[in-house]
């Protein structure tokens, strides 16, 4: 007899993913845009509390202690004549460079309170010499101007110590807020600096998350463009300090002028050349003042040089840090007057940073 054939087995229907579940694509796909989303609002609070010059200051230390690490790890491993550091050289070359980022600030600070008690005490004399200074200017002034336009002028010291004195009464509440603004700028700053150091020194965390992970990606690229920003600004601060002292050296002396501490003030442009756009504008600022104390003249010609090389700067930093970044000139001065003209001055310093990491996004997601 013959056997009947068995039926077909009849296809089941495919099994949908439950809500609460998700396929790995799509799960790793998420965690990507979470850590983008995470890191897009921290910049954004990052801008919107003030929080700038600790985010900065967080990269500096953070580079500077592991570049500290190594300088004194290949010491140390000279001096026990070994090849690699042992583990236990690298943990003491970790912790001296995180204790010398971190206590350096203050010794500075220390030593130049010290420096300045002499000052301090000498103040109100300078400061009584610099108003007689500036009522004999306004005399000259009066005996030079028309006989109208004269009479709005203050007549001698007492004049100008009321005038003033009433518009530091009027500004009183902004110079408040202005000085509070300063010390929670400095206050951030030196915060960053601590989490910086003991972020660069803490141990290596040998099990991460896929969202831990992911952050650690756009940290690691956030921080190479920190790397090139300051390396291309190193340049930047070199060339306006070159400019500057052929213009304190050679320039002025050709108009029968020499300013005072001509070599502390090109060194100053150095160092306040290291910070972006803001740290020219405070060298603009002790030059004028300085050129004021010889003459106005003079005072005039250092305003409008430093003012030319104020404006060059956006034009050099662009095409050195575009060259550094692999970013068009007109990017990144596109870039730059918009955050300006959105944030004011912190867009402007923050403005190449954050395009470069934007850029590194792009290239590291092969979009651009």
């Amino acid at each position: 007899m013959a056997q009947r054939p068995a039926p077909a087995p009849v296809p089941s229907a495919p099994t949908e993913p439950t809500p609460t579940t998700l396929p790995p694509r799509a799960l790793n796909q998420g965690i990507v845009v979470a850590s983008y989303l995470l890191v897009a609002a921290a910049l954004l609070v990052v801008m919107w509390r003030g929080l700038l010059p600790g985010l900065l200051c967080v990269c500096l230390g953070f580079l500077l202690t592991r570049a500290l690490t190594g300088w004194f790890a290949a010491g140390l491993g000279r001096i026990q004549r070994q090849a690699t550091p042992s583990a236990t050289s690298l943990r003491v070359a970790q912790f001296t460079a995180a204790g010398l980022v971190m206590l350096l600030p203050l010794a500075l600070l220390a030593m130049g309170l010290t420096h300045s008690r002499g000052y301090l005490v000498s103040a109100p004399q300078q400061y009584q010499e610099l108003l007689t200074y500036m009522a004999r200017t306004v005399l000259e002034l009066r005996l030079k101007l028309p006989a109208d336009m004269a009479a709005h002028l203050p007549e001698g010291v007492a004049d100008i110590q009321r005038i003033i004195a009433s518009y530091l009464g009027a500004k009183a509440g902004a110079l408040a807020m202005a000085g509070r603004a300063w010390l929670a700028g400095v206050l951030f700053a030196y915060v960053g600096l601590l989490i910086g150091a003991l972020a660069a020194v803490r141990p290596p965390v040998l099990a991460r998350g896929p969202l831990a992970q992911q952050l650690k990606l756009r940290i690691t690229l956030f921080g190479e463009a920190f790397r090139q920003i300051v390396a291309a600004q190193f340049w930047i601060a070199a060339f306006n300090t070159l400019l500057t002292a052929l213009f304190l050296l050679f320039v002025l002396p050709i108009w029968g002028l020499q300013l005072p501490y001509t070599p502390v003030l090109i060194t100053f442009t150095f160092v306040a050349g290291l910070v972006p756009i803001v740290g020219n504008l405070v060298c603009n600022v002790v030059i004028t003042i300085v050129g004021l104390s010889v003459s106005p003249f003079a005072a005039a010609a250092c305003l409008g040089f430093l003012i030319l090389i104020h404006k060059a700067e956006y034009v050099i930093n662009a095409k050195v840090v575009g060259r550094r970044t692999q970013m068009g000139v007109w990017e990144l001065l596109s870039v730059m007057f918009v955050a300006e003209a959105v944030f004011g001055p912190a867009g402007l310093v923050a403005a190449p940073l954050f395009y470069a990491y934007l850029k590194k996004e792009l290239v590291a997601a092969r979009l651009v």
